[in-house]
């Protein structure tokens, strides 16, 4: 019985051995840069639906399809983020907690925000993430990750597109 439960415990504490031709500092150190872009991406993707859900005003139905529209963009980076961390040989989040611990965009759980203050604030979110996003692409080259920096070089310019639609949207006529 003891030997049962020692060898289920050995399996759960067992190093991840994915195959790849990484060295071991690549794997950490993009592994961790991954973790942090895939915390912030959440926090981005629920401070938008959040903006989403709470929006107002004579520009409601814009600014609401527009915002609804950039949360799916953002989404659905989280799982090819995730997965690339685990095909580098690392871990990814495990929780609510463990993306709090990682995350560098600030929530934003006031109880009225104008619509004006809402794109802006997306708007330097999502520029803020280009250079979290850039700096793991820094980091990938020192490594020779390629893989990883083709990803983030699409991403890049999906982010930059979002601030430049938040930055038009927000501009006075």
């Amino acid at each position: 019985m003891t030997t049962t439960l020692e060898s289920t415990l050995a399996r759960r504490q067992a190093p991840l051995r994915t195959p790849t031709a990484l060295g071991a500092d690549a794997r950490r150190d993009i592994g961790a840069g991954l973790a942090a872009l895939l915390a912030d991406s959440f926090a981005l993707y629920l401070k938008t639906k959040n903006f989403h859900w709470h929006m107002s005003g004579p520009h409601f139905r814009d600014y609401h399809l527009m915002l609804d529209e950039q949360a799916d963009q953002i989404f659905a980076l989280t799982d090819p983020l995730a997965e690339r961390a685990r095909k580098l040989g690392g871990s990814t989040l495990r929780s609510i907690g463990d993306i709090s611990r990682h995350q560098r965009l600030s929530d934003n759980d006031a109880p009225f925000v104008t619509p004006g203050d809402m794109l802006a604030e997306l708007r330097e979110d999502n520029l803020r993430l280009v250079d979290y996003m850039r700096a793991t692409h820094a980091l990938c080259d020192e490594h020779g990750d390629v893989a990883t920096a083709s990803l983030l070089e699409n991403w890049i310019d999906e982010a930059e597109r979002r601030a430049w639609f938040l930055f038009e949207t927000g501009r006075a006529s």
